[in-house]
């Protein structure tokens, strides 16, 4: 693995990961995270969440989730907009879903459609994050 290569190091995490070495994957994802991979940082709060090659950490958990979420990873993002609902913070929440949307994340759209359907989110918001869905979707094809 070429030392300063975030995205081979991650890969080489998950490789890890599903031999069942949970610490070989949290050192990669460390190293990874290091040098600024958001997707690491996500592998990273999921690790400290299950207490997979580490000891369970709420407050490191969602600090790598912030760093994922700053990053641009979208299953970051609707994470955090899971954990603002919960907590009935719900223009946060909007806000995380809204940008995971964007980013082409189907789940934060459907929970966006039934936030609608709810009104938790205006016409406007919903609309602006189908258009920005779908232009994230087409920008795939």
């Amino acid at each position: 693995v070429e030392a300063n290569d975030p995205v081979a190091l991650c890969q080489m995490g998950r490789e890890r990961y599903e031999e069942g070495d949970y610490n070989g994957a949290f050192q990669y994802w460390t190293k990874a995270a290091g040098l600024g991979y958001a997707e690491a940082h996500y592998e990273l709060s999921c690790s400290y969440a299950e207490g997979e090659g580490v000891e369970i950490d709420e407050e490191k958990r969602v600090y790598h989730l912030e760093h994922a979420a700053i990053g641009g990873n979208p299953r970051a993002r609707y994470n955090l907009g899971c954990e603002e609902a919960k907590n009935r913070r719900m223009d946060r929440a909007n806000k995380h879903f809204i940008i995971a949307a964007n980013l082409g994340h189907n789940e934060s759209l459907e929970v966006l459609k039934n936030f609608y359907a709810k009104g938790h989110v205006s016409k406007d918001d919903f609309a602006a994050a189908l258009r920005g869905h779908q232009a994230a979707v087409d920008a795939t094809k």
